[in-house]
């Protein structure tokens, strides 16, 4: 069994089934001691706050997120690698991952000893991408992957407003939200949207819609 640096692996997955059998997964084929749940990006981001993991395995259809929202903010809130384990594992949607800063990919069902390659490579600093795995097949540069770059380059707090934008709500509904003043709203949207590259906040809600799968996760034609 390869030993990595990794104690502590964080799983973000909303079926409880599967979180078991990954994490006996993990444990069995690493040096992973302890592992800590979490059926959503909010509960996932209280852990990595309180109790910093060591690794992240993270889900990417999520009950509380869309297509890479979920990653950015948790890249967004911890220094851990992110490994992504998902069904969703077309070319296009591994490059997406791993632009946006994922340290790797797996698709769900794998055998244990790609988990646990997986986990040497990141343990080692390097980015793991699956069998087969081809960046030609995928599209060079897309819209999405210009959004989902973009995106990333916001901090925690500013996510967090985008999200809320998204939502609908003003300025000073977000600021009663988040416990902070109107003007700091204000000057995070103005910075949001430098960052961005837009110019008014229905620009920025569409460009948060880019970084979604589109057509991927239309019609229910993936679970995750």
């Amino acid at each position: 069994m390869p030993q990595t640096a990794f104690k502590t692996a964080l799983i973000v997955d909303d079926h409880p089934l599967f979180c078991d059998a990954l994490a006996m997964t993990l444990q069995s084929v690493s040096g992973i001691e302890r592992v800590l749940t979490a059926p959503d990006l909010a509960t996932s981001l209280n852990i990595v706050r309180d109790s910093p993991p060591d690794v992240v395995v993270l889900d990417l259809n999520l009950p509380d997120v869309k297509g890479m929202d979920g990653l950015v903010r948790l890249l967004q809130a911890t220094d851990a690698p992110v490994l992504i384990v998902s069904s969703m594992n077309e070319d296009k949607i591994i490059t997406l991952a791993l632009r946006a800063g994922a340290s790797g990919f797996v698709p769900k069902h794998s055998q244990r000893d790609v988990f646990g390659a997986a986990l040497e490579a990141l343990s080692g600093g390097k980015v793991f991408a699956p069998a087969g795995y081809s960046v030609a097949h995928a599209a060079a540069e897309t819209t999405a992957d210009d959004a989902v770059a973009r995106l990333a380059t916001l901090t925690a707090q500013q996510a967090r407003i985008l999200q809320l934008i998204c939502e609908g709500k003003l300025n000073k509904q977000i600021a009663f939200d988040l416990s902070i003043a109107e003007t700091t709203v204000k000057a995070h949207v103005t910075a949001i949207m430098r960052k961005l590259g837009v110019q008014s906040r229905t620009q920025a809600v569409l460009l948060s819609k880019e970084a979604s799968f589109g057509t991927l996760l239309q019609g229910g034609q993936h679970s995750a």
